[in-house]
């Protein structure tokens, strides 16, 4: 089917948004910002100022972890994607994993009475327990949004259902994280105790989130490949396949980019708290302020991809996280008001990450209909590693650009170090996001064109039912 050439007829009804159900999906965000918000925002200084991590085994860690990711992600993409039981293909993962999630969470988070190679090799096993029960939930809860929505736009205001979820939990986390953690740890500096048991709060926590979202969430829509396509496609023939979807590359791109300025800066928000603004206590305004911010900015989803389009309103809000970053980094911290202002601004911005998760979406559709290949586990799995692989290399580059510069665990950083630091938190990340942003351009899947791209599907749909039909009779 030729790429420009799209059927021109609509669906016949519209389909609504259930937003009972959106409240349902975005149950799943919360459990999983429960899991990963800790690890995302705290494991790099855990790993330096607690377990006293070198910043080589901490890159060694990240850097095998991605590795085995590599293999991992795909692998549970296509699990997911071959698996049919009573409860759907997607479901039962969302019932059966968070426990083995919140498991590996809190071991992450613990300091073993080991030394040397034994603590990194604890370390990595922990977290590599993490990163695959974290795959094999977050794959299968992205994926099954195309099979709860039929619609581009109600896909894309579920997905605001989850980003607004997701923003909830991180506002209360940044605001409650680095005071639960003084207060389990009784002391007024971040200790181990005091990771471990806060920690333990959010694994108990994310627990009926996700069986709250998997009860909810039925698998409702289902897409038959076209007759000629009925035999299943081997993995690797998948994965070839969807590397020539080119949406779905640019997609993965922004997702990998995007997440990884966003992450470089949130693991070194800390570190710019405690030392260039020099209160930690501030990690407890700043988080709050802009997770408040990207909550706000997540309500605006519906009507800013609405009126401007995904790509529209991805590029609007990309520009403005970048040149408040810049702003950020180029005047001084120490007027505190500035500095929430501004991470106000950054927040609100930061909105436009769950935009990417409806595109990946429509390039789900874009690749059944261009190519006949509609596997939804496999195609997240390539956001999930875009993501994780983006963790690995800003958790190993930030660690060792951190040592780089000069930075002392637990002393007073000098005014070098302090400018290196606002450096790693404001202006590389601006760069970053920048490479990331530019590649939106190349991205053309408005609605006008998913709802065509849909008709077509759904006139396949029926045909392939009328000639099952046909074969019974």
């Amino acid at each position: 089917m030729a790429d420009s050439k799209v059927a021109s007829a609509q669906p016949a009804v519209q389909e609504k948004t259930n937003w009972g159900l959106g409240v349902f999906y975005g149950l799943g965000e919360v459990g999983s910002q429960l899991s990963w918000y800790m690890i995302n925002t705290y494991l790099t200084i855990f790993y330096t100022d607690i377990v006293g991590l070198s910043a080589t085994a901490i890159s060694a860690i990240m850097l095998i972890a991605r590795i085995w990711d590599a293999a991992n992600d795909p692998m549970m993409g296509a699990i997911a994607d071959r698996t049919h039981t009573r409860w759907g293909k997607f479901r039962p993962y969302l019932m059966f994993a968070p426990p083995f999630l919140a498991v590996f969470n809190l071991l992450t988070f613990t300091v073993f009475p080991v030394q040397g190679f034994a603590k990194v090799l604890l370390c990595l096993i922990c977290y590599i327990g993490a990163g695959m029960a974290y795959t094999a939930i977050c794959i299968t809860y992205g994926g099954i949004v195309n099979l709860i929505a039929r619609d581009s736009q109600v896909r894309m205001n579920y997905t605001s259902c989850r980003a607004i979820g997701g923003s909830v939990i991180q506002m209360i986390l940044s605001a409650a994280a680095m005071p639960l953690i003084l207060y389990f740890g009784h002391s007024k500096v971040p200790t181990a105790r005091g990771y471990f048991w806060t920690t333990l709060c959010c694994s108990i926590l994310l627990l009926p989130c996700f069986w709250a979202c998997a009860a909810k969430c039925k698998e409702t829509v289902h897409i038959d490949a076209p007759a000629a396509e009925k035999r299943k496609v081997p993995v690797g023939k998948a994965l070839l396949t969807l590397c020539r979807n080119k949406y779905l590359m640019i997609t993965v791109f922004c997702v990998f980019a995007g997440a990884m300025g966003a992450m470089a800066r949130m693991s070194m928000l800390a570190f710019y708290c405690i030392y260039v603004v020099g209160n930690p206590m501030m990690t407890s305004v700043i988080f709050p302020t802009m997770t408040a911010m990207q909550l706000v900015g997540n309500f605006t989803l519906p009507w800013g991809t609405k009126t401007f389009g995904k790509k529209g309103y991805m590029l609007i809000t990309s520009f403005v996280q970048i040149a408040a970053m810049v702003l950020m980094y180029l005047v001084p911290a120490n007027n505190k008001v500035f500095l929430v202002l501004v991470s106000a601004l950054i927040g609100l911005a930061m909105c436009n990450a769950n935009i990417c998760t409806g595109m990946l979406s429509d390039c789900i559709e874009y690749g059944d209909w261009k190519y006949g290949i509609r596997e939804e586990g496999l195609t997240y799995s390539f956001m999930s590693f875009g993501v994780k692989l983006a963790t690995a290399i800003t958790g190993s580059a930030t660690v060792l650009l951190l040592a780089k510069i000069g930075y002392v665990p637990n002393a007073e950083q000098t005014e070098t170090v302090k400018h290196g630091i606002n450096v790693l938190v404001n202006l590389l990340p601006a760069v970053i996001i920048l490479i990331s942003t530019i590649s939106i351009f190349f991205y053309n899947l408005p609605k006008k064109r998913m709802d065509e791209i849909g008709a077509d599907l759904d006139a396949r749909n029926k045909q392939a039912k009328e000639m099952t039909l046909a074969e019974v009779q």
